[in-house]
């Protein structure tokens, strides 16, 4: 089977579409920011006077890819090199999983399936700038070593 999104090629059409449902929503800001330290992408956005942030890691897709279509002698490049060209795929994917979640999220709001504190709250910004979930974090019991999702 196929790592998800690794036939993503495009991560501006996804921001664009993005940028679309949640400008739709009625959202007054959208940003994004790659984040080349940490191989990941930060969405902010504020709805209603709320800020969210929310980061995705394209580290944690191209893990997953490279345990799928692990580096051999036979690749045309090294080692680092197919690593690095995992991570550059990690960073197209992670923009086209993070549209088809907002637009999910978005659509779960609109219908009533769900309320936006429900989706987003883990996101929401604090009164010290992060988001609720990295406080929340604190309060659960450690997972088992290898079972984090970062």
């Amino acid at each position: 089977m196929k790592v998800p999104y690794s036939g993503a090629t495009s991560g501006q059409a996804a921001r664009t579409e993005i940028l679309k449902y949640l400008k739709h929503f009625g959202c007054e800001s959208v940003g994004f920011m790659d984040e080349f330290s940490t191989h990941s992408l930060l969405l902010a956005f504020t709805w209603r006077g709320t800020q969210i942030q929310l980061r995705a890691s394209a580290q944690g897709w191209a893990n997953a890819y490279l345990k799928q279509e692990p580096w051999n002698s036979y690749r045309k490049c090294n080692r680092q090199a197919y690593e690095t060209k995992a991570l550059d795929k990690g960073m197209v994917a992670i923009n086209s999983i993070l549209r088809d979640w907002v637009k999910g999220q978005v659509t779960a709001i609109e219908t009533g399936v769900l309320s936006f504190e429900r989706v987003f709250m883990p996101f929401m910004l604090t009164a010290d700038g992060t988001p609720l979930i990295e406080h929340m974090q604190k309060l659960l019991p450690q997972r088992p070593e290898g079972k984090d999702d970062e």
